[in-house]
């Protein structure tokens, strides 16, 4: 039995008008990815071979797609803040926000369930979100102030909703538990950004860190543009603000939610007020 996987990566299937450097390090994520597998056993990806920026381990398959992700930042000439290498100073305006494989566990193992994150940041603020779906190809792209041709399911109450949920650990054990509880449905898929784009279609109703600050902004910055864009909510559970921050230690537990008053309902909940 191989102990790679095997099927091939797709071109990221990438809609008209996405800004030209944020094509060029999508492209370059997915290409990477490919070859990354075909050249990798499933446990030499998930080999940790340094720490990233954030101060957690950095497994090879995340190394391999950032580094190609860094060369094409480099080309384009713009700046990078990414989840391993933290921020390059390239000289621009604009920075290049990026999560190179959300769900590196997954893409790793094998199971199809990662992506590649971009955010087109301009002093600061959010403009332009890509996200690829990279075993697929599928890609959500959305610009802030215009609308997308995505929408949210429109629920408003978590008791009808199905929420994804990241995995739960013992600090939020019990937060996460009453989401859980309170819920119609939920899922856990461990990979954010798919998850939040899949509220941003409708596809879900919410998903949420319940309380344990394990989201960095390179987690967050694609969904604080689609879901929005989408008639949807993005928060933090604990009410602090989400914003573009080079400081890659820094944490919220983001909720991305169809409507305000459903974002509002799993922070109550996730903090017990």
């Amino acid at each position: 039995m191989s102990t790679r996987n095997e099927w091939p990566v797709p071109e990221p299937e990438l809609p008209g008008g996405v800004d030209d450097a944020l094509a060029a390090v999508a492209r370059a994520a997915s290409a990477a990815y490919g070859s990354a597998r075909r050249a990798h056993t499933r446990a030499e990806l998930a080999e940790k071979v340094a720490d990233g920026a954030d101060g957690t381990p950095t497994m090879r398959v995340d190394q391999i797609v950032e580094d190609a992700i860094a060369d094409a930042a480099t080309r384009q000439g713009v700046n990078l803040l990414s989840e391993e290498v933290g921020f390059v100073d390239n000289g621009s305006a604009v920075t290049l926000v990026v999560d190179p494989v959300d769900g590196s566990a997954n893409a790793a193992a094998g199971v199809p369930l990662c992506c590649f994150a971009g955010t087109v940041a301009v002093d600061g603020r959010a403009i332009e979100a890509l996200t690829v779906w990279l075993d697929t190809g599928r890609a959500w792209h959305a610009v802030a102030g215009q609308p997308t041709p995505y929408r949210t399911s429109g629920c408003t109450s978590l008791a009808d909703a199905t929420v994804n949920l990241l995995r739960p650990h013992r600090r939020n054990a019990e937060a996460w538990w009453r989401v859980a509880d309170t819920a119609a449905r939920v899922r856990i898929l461990s990979t954010t950004v798919l998850e939040c784009a899949l509220v941003a279609e409708g596809s879900v109703d919410a998903f949420c860190d319940p309380g344990s600050d394990t989201h960095r902004i390179v987690d967050l910055a694609t969904a604080m543009v689609t879901v929005p864009a989408a008639g949807g909510a993005m928060i933090d559970a604990k009410g602090r603000l989400l914003e573009v921050d080079p400081d890659l230690t820094r944490r919220w537990s983001g909720v991305a939610a169809a409507t305000r008053e459903l974002a509002e309902q799993l922070a109550a909940t996730i903090t017990g007020g």
